[in-house]
């Protein structure tokens, strides 16, 4: 039997015991409650950043006049590295795209020195490139190269959705509303150094009326750079959780074969309004297995907005479902850029995935530098698997400096796609979420 002293000393080791247990357990949850509230402070730093944050190392704008021709437009966006460009106009002549007044005034004395009509993208020019969808003879879309390259700019903006809308973004707009603005597809926004606004929507930071001395240009990958430099004040656990729990996989995607002409890739780009596709291993079984997997829905909307639906018909079986194809390459608006008018009307005849392969050889996609809006300088193949986590696919996308990251599966088989606008679109539902708490 125990004695009464050693009795007493036996519950208060258990006492001693059990107190050290409660105050570990009291430090933990304050730890806890410190990382809370440190992710929280963060966030609301990040909720705190404005567009001017995001424009300290941006250049001037890269623009071209309205009576530029197509060939002088490409060797400005060769010569900038940049895939798009504003189109400028003396004032009061023209109606800007969508109907939006963006003009540029002296600083001094607010008289207007020109207006800016619309964008012109890579993919408009594509677009022209292809011709009507009536041409199914891709010859005589080569020797009418040169002819197509001499129009003047301003006869082709509106061929893809980006030209038919400027978009301006004040200094002052919220972070979370600009990524509002670039995760529902808007690529790239023009923001003024000196905003005067007339009419403004600032919920949405879309400006109708705008006048500066000068402006800017912020791109997705703008966005997606500063969020990547900032990755210590984004939640930790949205960084770790995959793509594929947080929604940004897109699966419907839409592919050529690596025996598809560049012309016809061209063609086909035009068809999707896409400014890239994956390029697929062909069956070796039949040719025609296209036609097997072409999405009908998307087939009859592309048919119903043709003029001549034979011969577009015709054209659109080399745009097939690439899911589940085996992933060879990318063809995309950005590697055409880097082209010469010459040097692209000798190569619109060979296979696109070949083309792909010279063009990394091109000194213009080998520079030791890499400015906003180029392409990747390589031709890698950049890939995720649905269990990548979101920080490894930002990681990716940043350090290629690519819109798009394909999804594969163990057996480098196409299984979707997750671009800039998927990427930003999460991050902004977890910030939002983040400010809520």
């Amino acid at each position: 039997m125990l004695s009464s002293s050693t009795f007493s000393h036996y519950t208060s080791s258990i006492k001693k015991h059990q107190l050290r247990k409660i105050g570990n357990m009291q430090n933990q949850l304050k730890d806890h409650n410190h990382t809370v509230q440190m992710q929280h402070s963060n966030s609301m730093k990040l909720n705190e950043k404005k567009v001017k944050d995001l424009m300290v190392n941006k250049k001037r704008l890269v623009e071209i006049p309205y009576t530029a021709s197509l060939a002088q437009t490409m060797n400005t966006l060769v010569a900038n590295k940049v895939v798009a460009v504003p189109v400028a106009a003396p004032p009061s002549q023209w109606i800007g795209a969508g109907g939006s007044m963006i003009v540029e005034a002296d600083k001094q004395t607010g008289a207007v020195r020109k207006h800016y009509i619309g964008m012109v993208t890579m993919l408009d020019i594509v677009a022209h490139i292809a011709g009507d969808d009536h041409l199914s003879n891709s010859d005589y879309v080569i020797e009418d190269l040169d002819q197509r390259m001499s129009v003047p700019v301003s006869s082709i903006i509106g061929h893809s959705f980006e030209g038919l809308s400027l978009w301006t973004l004040n200094p002052n707009t919220s972070l979370l509303d600009c990524m509002e603005v670039l995760s529902k597809g808007v690529h790239r926004a023009m923001v003024p150094t000196d905003s005067q606004i007339e009419n403004t929507n600032i919920s949405a930071g879309v400006e109708l009326v705008e006048s500066s001395s000068s402006y800017q240009m912020l791109t997705q990958m703008d966005v997606l750079r500063f969020l990547k430099d900032h990755s210590n004040e984004i939640q930790s656990t949205l960084l770790s959780r995959t793509v594929q729990d947080l929604g940004a996989i897109t699966e419907r995607i839409y592919a050529i074969t690596d025996r598809t002409k560049l012309i016809d890739a061209i063609k086909c780009l035009k068809a999707a309004m896409l400014n890239a596709l994956p390029i697929v291993r062909a069956s070796d079984v039949c040719e025609d297995d296209h036609k097997q997997h072409i999405n009908v829905s998307f087939l009859f909307l592309a048919l119903f907005t043709s003029n001549i639906l034979g011969h577009f018909y015709l054209k659109l079986m080399i745009l097939l479902q690439g899911r589940c194809r085996k992933l060879v390459g990318t063809i995309s608006v950005t590697d055409l850029r880097g082209c010469y008018i010459h040097t692209l009307k000798s190569w619109l005849g060979i296979s696109a995935l070949a083309f792909t392969e010279q063009i990394a050889t091109s000194p213009l996609y080998t520079a030791s530098d890499t400015p906003n809006d180029i392409g990747n300088s390589t031709r890698e193949l950049v890939t995720c698997y649905a269990d990548s986590t979101l920080s490894e696919v930002i990681d990716k996308a940043v350090a290629k400096h690519v819109h798009r990251v394909w999804v594969v599966d163990q057996e480098g088989l196409l299984i979707g796609v997750v671009s800039l606008s998927d990427v930003i679109r999460v991050i902004r539902q977890s910030m939002l979420t983040d400010s809520d708490a």
